[in-house]
């Protein structure tokens, strides 16, 4: 991809993200994500119904007035985004890829982060840690964010989400809020998400496409599996082997409702041939509640 054609990515992808964060997310994400805790900001007179906790006796005294303290919420917020660019992401046989829709979903979340003043950063990883953009302020660094997203090509193809977990609690070391998104194609990595769930508030963001969950009934299909690069003949007008193929995909569901629900870990699914505005929106709400 060229300067010009990277650089009409990025516009088309800032104008529509920041149009949804603007008109959808914005104050959603904010009752979502809670600040550090309360700091005083100014002192005002005291008015019916004001907690008497509040009253500053000193000012009280000198004005001969009651007067209380005012607190404000501490907004700043870390963000951290844990980017899965593994070689399932390049999957996708609906609308868009899942890497298309992983730079979507970065984007919204980055521009609702940026009107909260929030810092964002982010870790690409594969079954390494391919890249990590420490956390910032301000619309360039999420625009590079964006070119990231975009054009950053992986030195690996298969996918380990222990490593990626293990990566963030050893370099953030204040508390934040991290997204790990990804189609978790991947072991048991229920260690690891209790312990880096312990220190930051984490939420995971799973791609799917509908397409994975079910063999066609096609006859001979080549299929080549993008982590490994391994290539496999099979015969899908084989009964038995697509059943064997849903039992599969039943038990990684199972097993990650199961490290979601072990972890305590926040999670929602978004399809590639569906919009991720209501999910994203549900989970925001919830969490607001």
């Amino acid at each position: 991809m060229d300067a010009t054609e990277l650089i009409k990515k990025v516009r088309r992808i800032e104008i529509k993200t920041r149009g949804i964060t603007q008109s959808l997310f914005s104050g959603e994400y904010h009752s979502a994500f809670k600040g550090r805790g309360m700091s005083f900001s100014e002192v005002r007179e005291y008015q019916m119904g004001d907690d008497i906790r509040t009253i500053d006796w000193n000012v009280t005294a000198r004005f001969n007035h009651p007067y209380v303290k005012v607190f404000e919420e501490e907004r700043e917020l870390t963000v951290i985004l844990l980017v899965d660019v593994s070689g399932s992401e390049n999957f996708g046989s609906r609308t868009q890829l899942k890497e298309d829709l992983v730079t979507e979903l970065c984007a919204v979340l980055a521009f609702s982060g940026l009107q909260n003043n929030d810092k964002i950063g982010v870790i690409f990883f594969t079954d390494i840690i391919e890249k990590f953009i420490p956390p910032k302020k301000g619309k360039p660094h999420i625009l590079r964010i964006i070119r990231e997203l975009i054009e950053f090509k992986p030195k690996n193809t298969k996918t380990d989400i222990t490593q990626a977990l293990k990566y963030l609690t050893n370099v953030i070391k204040k508390k934040s809020i991290a997204f790990v998104i990804s189609d978790f194609m991947d072991g048991d990595f229920t260690d690891a998400m209790k312990i880096a769930s312990r220190k930051h508030d984490l939420i995971a963001l799973r791609i799917y496409d509908k397409r994975e969950k079910e063999l066609p009934n096609i006859g001979l299909l080549k299929t080549r599996d993008p982590e490994s690069g391994k290539i496999v003949w099979m015969n899908t007008a084989n009964k038995k082997l697509r059943m064997a193929y849903g039992e599969a995909i039943n038990r990684k569901e199972k097993m990650l409702n199961d490290i979601f629900k072990k972890t305590g870990v926040d999670n929602v699914s978004i399809a590639t041939d569906e919009s991720y505005i209501a999910p994203l929106s549900n989970m925001f709400k919830r969490r607001g509640r």
